[in-house]
Parts: structure tokens; C-alpha cells; sequence
């Protein structure tokens, strides 16, 4: 009777299929195309700029986190931006007429001028209660306290035209009046653009 000289011959099946799956798997990776050195990853780079000290600063009336105006703030300055334009068509219209009647030969007659000028006295007395009548965002106060000052002014002005128009006077109290209340127009718009810019809105133009 032949003896096996291997009495256990399953031993050595398991390292043949390790041998094998060795051999394939470096076979197969030989085959992968490389990796291309052009190849160019897309990423979107985000650049945050950090002033020295550290502090951020927000802008009043701005969203920190992406700088855009709040609804709030945007609506004050709507409403600013309109009151401005009135006012300064008012303006306008006080020097067309003081104008005119003070012109030789006169262009605008008294009856004329008294009618233009109680229209702009009420006008802009209008104006001035809308402006005290806003709803302030936060952080503007200080701005709209100038705001205010400033159409008050026009008001009062356009008051003491009428007023130097109405009266005896040859004219000086009439003429100063105009004069105040071309510069309290300004002064309005003035502060219009700061209050814009101190939201970090620009006038488009």
C-alpha cells in the first residue's frame, strides 16, 4: 500500500488563491491610466478681509452678514428721496417767483405771487410733517434730528416770505426769506446724501 507523503494536500490551496489574487490586483492596478498633471480641481476661494485690531464694523442699517441694506432702513430712505425732490421743486418755484416779482419790468404780479407763494408755504409745512411723522430706524437718530431741523427751517422760511410779501416792506424781509429758505433746502439735501451714505447707499449717478 503507496503511503501519501502529504497527508493534509488541502493546506496549500489557500496560499495558492492568496498568491493569485496578489498577482491580479498587481496586474490591474499596472493598467490604470495616471493621473493627468493638467488636471485642475474647481474650488471657489472665499476671502475674508479682517481689519488690524481684530474689530468688524457693521454699518447701520446693514445685514453683517451679507452687507445688503435692511428692508427698514431702505423704506427711510425712500421716503427721504421723496420728500427731497418735493422740497427742492419747492425751491425752485420760491426763486421763479421771488424772482419775477422783483423783476423790471415785473413778470409775476402780486395777486400771482401771493397765490405761488401760500402754495409753497403749505407745501413744504406738509413736507416738514411728514418728515417728523417717519419711522426712524435704529442708529439714525442723530441724521434725522438734522433732517428735521433743516425742513423746519424751510418751513419757517417760507412762512416769513409770504409774511414780507403781505407786508409794507419794500422787499428786504421778503428777499431774506427766500434766501433762508434756498439754504435749508440744500442743507435737507445735504443731509439726505450723508444719512445715504452712512447706510452705505450711494446716489446711482
Amino acid at each position: 500500500m503507496a503511503v501519501n507523503p502529504d497527508p493534509k494536500p488541502g493546506r496549500w490551496i489557500l496560499p495558492l488563491v492568496v498568491l493569485g489574487m496578489v498577482a491580479f490586483t498587481y496586474f490591474f492596478i499596472g493598467e490604470l491610466p495616471e493621473a493627468s498633471t493638467d488636471t485642475t480641481l474647481a474650488v471657489g476661494v472665499t476671502t475674508t478681509t479682517v481689519p488690524p485690531d481684530g474689530v468688524t464694523t457693521t454699518t447701520p442699517g446693514t445685514d453683517p452678514g451679507n452687507g445688503a441694506v435692511d428692508p427698514a432702513v431702505q423704506a427711510y430712505l425712500t421716503e427721504l428721496d421723496e420728500v427731497n425732490t418735493s422740497l427742492q421743486l419747492l425751491r425752485t418755484e420760491m426763486v421763479t417767483v421771488n424772482d419775477g416779482f422783483d423783476a423790471d419790468p415785473r413778470e409775476i404780479e402780486y395777486s400771482d405771487a401771493e397765490a405761488r407763494m401760500t402754495t409753497v408755504e403749505t407745501d413744504t409745512q406738509a413736507l416738514a410733517d411728514v418728515v417728523a411723522a417717519m419711522t426712524v430706524p435704529v442708529g439714525f437718530e442723530t441724521s434725522h434730528q438734522a433732517l428735521t431741523s433743516a425742513i423746519d427751517q424751510a418751513a419757517g422760511a417760507a412762512s416769513d416770505a409770504l409774511d414780507g410779501l403781505q407786508s409794507d416792506d419794500p422787499g428786504e424781509l421778503r428777499r431774506a426769506a427766500v434766501v433762508a429758505y434756498t439754504q435749508a433746502a440744500d442743507n435737507f439735501a445735504t443731509e439726505v446724501e450723508n444719512t445715504r451714505t452712512a447706510a452705505g447707499v450711494t446716489t446711482d449717478g
